[in-house]
């Protein structure tokens, strides 16, 4: 007999088409007529709380006074919650915060009672990560249920028959080999909404949606989702289920949740389940409605959100592990708090960049809290380590200061930083003569010194006097006018997870005769060998005068041309798609006449300035606003781009560091223009038919040229880190911050395809929602990085130098003071290649100390941790799984989570 399973749910997209408050006053209403509903009728069984714990915390905002009720109804199994913080779109989040919304709706689910449902629900993400089977299973779930990525799906959501299993059951499986029972939501997650109590309706109904269901399920137990977006709650479903039930005798009709229904299925699931394996982003489909444009819809967004996942994953959690180790009590709440306001703007119609522009502003406001409070963590952190680093042997009148390296690899790079020589306080003197006073002392001419008393590369100029204050623990703020310098330097070979002290001595009498002579380094010459030229020991970046790069690789003599061309186009597609005029030309800088300039060169780093000017349309023609508000879908618009050309100025700077194994590039422009698109482009005339893009825990191998199937012009896809293309002995990495979408281009040239900007004018989807602001018109500035590799270890010594130029350095000025710390500090012994760092923090459920790691490579890697007493625990950091020995061996593709008690 058949059982047809009827789950009740609302997708709350807690912002999108309209702002986050109006739908959260919506969303309030949804919630009190739920719990009254499930109250008064006990045959209204189960609702199912669309995945996202964050929803039980805007409810109670508003009530508070019905905790109680809701949670009575989450422990009775009523209403089932978790296992997300939020429903986030995976490709555009971080490996990490993956891991921590998984983790922070296991621990909201305990403060509601413990009922965590396990249950993977991606139900509207734009394409599944391929580690999202091992992250599950390494969180106790064992299924996932999903809506896109393995099927054709076009406007409004409607599903075609084909796809790649023969079920909407299937086993999907991740590179390491952990898999889960997957489930396609075949016929969308809105296939039982509104069901009618009245008989006649209800067979129409019925009959159509048991033969689409029968269709593509592979046993007798049928899903029918009962609700869709922001759906409110069917309060007459326990009458329209009873009509079902007596309109057919041979189908039982049930209120039902996830756990019955993945149970009930397990026992009946067909011998010949399709095994889909790794990423899911609907890659034998025509290709128009992949969403992956939304990776370059409103950057801006994408950048800030970058920078805040690096600020907590990156920098504030290394710090306040080690700061806990000496000492500091680790302030998980601060984290807890900033995470969350982080992950508020993790949900796919948030991060993508697809909503009105007052979500989208909104979420400018939580980036900046959320850096603020980052940035409170790491000063806090700062400030205690440096008050205990030993710097008693530093000659009186010298300034010490330190320079940490936040980053799971030793680092060799150029650092900047403002240094406090000297400060007056207010309560010294009367405010004037504090301010005549701080103008009148003259600073001497300084250098930098390693903490053997060596002089090292580095400028020093004196900037502008600087109001600031302290705020002591024990009294009121004091504040002063302060002397400063700017010092450029180069940090060589700073430990991972540690640090190095350096000193500001005055120039005079700072070492001996002989020392100078033979240890001092600052006379080093220029890395302008030649005009338009760039060289060091490693790389050489001549520049044509297109402004182009010729960048040679001087290890394996492999010499890349045609690096750093723009190219631009039309765009008048929407927030989720990219649509190119019919018969549009894209305009390049390539052949172009550049203004090239030579920016700085000192004995640090040299860098090279290459202004463009391209003359480009200012805005799609007129035809464009009418096709938009009669709902023409974008493949069928007739708009090109206007007439009225207009100067697009691209300022590109170049900077290779005296040690730099890279090319690291900032590129600003002013945008004026409107619906089209800039992209810079890598021709690396490399011969191979892969590529691999960093993404969430893997870098993952994709085919350059997609399916027979696809039809779109464009195959743009997601990047986290960093693209790269190679052949057995070299290749081409390019690094970025915040620029999440890349293409492969069909040239022959395997050109990499970045894309800086991408201005439409509406939402898209199912209706007309104009968002001038996703023009992203103003000043933008973009940053990437460009890497050479040889073969071998190469290869991921180019991934470690991309996943550095995310991280920022910290840097601190510090006081001659006797102290327990060195002047050289190393969290942890570690050694590892194939494997990276993504993580080290405090447990938030246990306080246990976290390091986890992920294997990148095909086969097993070996991590060496110096530790007693490691154990192996499970994704949600609860559990101790088994104690391991220093030498760690990861399997292939493996994500592993080791650490030990504090």
């Amino acid at each position: 007999m058949k059982k047809a399973h009827i789950i009740s749910h609302t997708h709350w997209d807690r912002e999108w088409y309209l702002p986050y408050e109006k739908h959260h006053m919506l969303y309030i209403e949804m919630m009190d007529t739920l719990i009254d509903t499930m109250e008064k009728d006990q045959e209204y069984k189960y609702f199912h709380l669309d995945g996202q714990t964050i929803m039980l915390e805007d409810y109670l905002q508003v009530r508070p006074e019905n905790r109680a009720r809701l949670q009575k109804l989450i422990g009775d199994g009523r209403i089932a919650i978790g296992p997300w913080y939020v429903l986030q779109d995976e490709f555009l989040t971080s490996s990490e915060s993956n891991v921590r919304n998984l983790q922070m709706g296991y621990k909201l689910a305990q403060e509601f009672g413990g009922k965590w449902t396990k249950t993977g629900y991606f139900p509207d993400s734009f394409g599944n990560v391929g580690q999202a089977p091992q992250l599950l299973k390494k969180a106790g779930i064992d299924t996932a249920v999903f809506g896109r990525g393995v099927k054709p799906t076009g406007f409004n959501n409607q599903t075609a028959d084909a796809y790649e299993s023969a079920y909407s059951e299937m086993n999907w499986q991740s590179a390491d080999g952990s898999a889960v029972l997957g489930i396609l939501f075949a016929n969308w997650y809105n296939n039982g909404a509104e069901v009618p109590v009245e008989e006649e309706k209800s067979k129409v109904y019925w009959d159509k949606k048991l033969a689409d269901a029968v269709r593509y399920a592979g046993t007798d137990q049928l899903l029918f989702m009962n609700g869709c977006d922001h759906q409110p709650v069917q309060t007459d479903l326990s009458a329209a289920i009873r009509t079902a039930n007596a309109l057919y005798p041979d189908v039982d009709f049930v209120h039902s949740d996830f756990t019955g229904y993945v149970e009930q299925i397990k026992k009946e699931l067909p011998d010949d389940l399709n095994m889909i394996t790794g990423e899911l982003r609907s890659q034998k489909t025509d290709g128009w409605y992949t969403l992956a444009n939304t990776a370059s819809s409103r950057i801006y967004i994408k950048q800030w959100n970058v920078r805040c996942e690096m600020l907590f994953e990156k920098v504030a959690e290394p710090l306040a592990a080690i700061a806990a180790k000496e000492g500091m009590e680790y302030p998980q709440d601060l984290f807890t708090y900033g995470w969350k306001l982080l992950m508020q703007n993790h949900p796919h119609d948030s991060i993508c960049g697809c909503s009105v522009d007052d979500v989208h502003r909104e979420m400018i406001t939580r980036f900046e809290k959320t850096e603020q409070v980052a940035l409170h963590i790491i000063s806090m952190c700062m400030d205690y380590l440096k008050g205990k680093i030993n710097t008693s042997a530093v000659k009186e009148g010298n300034i010490p200061f330190v320079v940490v390296n936040t980053t799971g690899w030793d680092r060799t790079g150029v650092v900047e930083m403002e240094l406090e020589t000297d400060r007056m306080y207010f309560s010294e003197a009367p405010l004037a003569e504090v301010i005549a006073r701080m103008h009148e002392k003259k600073l001497p001419e300084y250098r930098v010194l390693d903490k053997d008393g060596r002089e090292i590369p580095a400028v020093v100029t004196e900037i502008a006097n600087h109001f600031n204050y302290d705020l002591p623990k024990d009294k009121f703020r004091q504040p002063y006018i302060a002397k400063r310098v700017k010092i450029t330097m180069e940090a060589a070979d700073v430990p991972a997870f540690g640090w190095d002290t350096y000193v500001l001595a005055e120039a005079a009498g700072h070492q001996s005769a002989e020392h100078a002579s033979a240890e001092c380094i600052n006379t080093v010459e220029s890395l302008i060998t030649a005009e338009n030229t760039l060289e060091n020991e490693f790389l050489k970046a001549h520049f044509e005068p297109d402004g182009s790069v010729e960048l040679t690789d001087k290890k394996t003599d492999h010499v890349y041309r045609g690096l750093g061309i723009f190219e631009d186009c039309g765009d008048i597609g929407n927030e989720y798609i990219f649509f190119a005029p019919v018969n549009d030309v894209p305009v390049t800088t390539k052949g172009t006449k550049a203004e090239i300039t030579v920016a700085e060169d000192n004995a640090c780093r040299a860098v090279v300035s290459v202004k463009h000017t391209m003359m480009l349309p200012d805005a799609a023609d007129e035809t464009l606003a009418g096709e938009i508000e009669d709902l023409v879908e974008f493949k069928h618009r007739k708009a090109s781009r206007g007439s009225h050309l207009v100067p697009f100025e691209i300022v590109t700077e170049y900077t290779l560091e005296k040690h730099g194994k890279a090319l690291k590039v900032k590129t600003t422009f002013n945008n004026q223009i409107k619906d089209h698109r800039l992209r810079v482009l890598f021709e690396t005339g490399l011969h191979t038919d892969f590529h691999y893009a960093d993404s969430v825990f893997e870098v993952a191998k994709r085919p350059n040229v997609p399916a027979d199937t696809w039809e779109n012009p464009c195959n743009a896809q997601h990047q986290q880190c960093f693209v790269n293309v190679h052949e057995d002995a070299y290749g081409l990495t390019i690094a970025n911050k915040g620029l999440a979408e890349y293409e492969i281009l069909r040239d022959g040239k395997n050109t990499i395809a970045v894309t800086l900007h991408r201005g439409v004018r509406e939402l898209g989807d199912w209706g007309v929602f104009l968002t001038p602001e996703a023009q992203c018109l103003g000043e933008k500035t973009t940053e990437y990085e460009i890497i050479p590799h040889g073969a071998g270890e190469e290869l991921y010594h180019s991934y470690e130098e991309a996943y550095q130029f995310q991280t920022d350095w910290q840097t601190a000025g510090m006081e001659r003071q006797a102290g327990t710390l060195p002047q050289t500090y190393r969290f942890v012994e570690m050694k590892h290649l194939q494997a990276v760092p993504t993580a080290l923090k405090h447990s938030m459920l246990t306080g246990d100390v976290i390091l986890r790691f992920c294997n990148l490579s095909d086969e097993e890697t070996t991590v060496s941790v110096s530790q007693p007493e490691v154990y192996t625990y499970d994704l949600l950091e609860k559990d101790q799984l088994q104690k391991e020995e220093n030498e760690i061996v990861l399997g292939k593709h493996e994500i592993r989570t080791i650490g030990w008690r504090a």
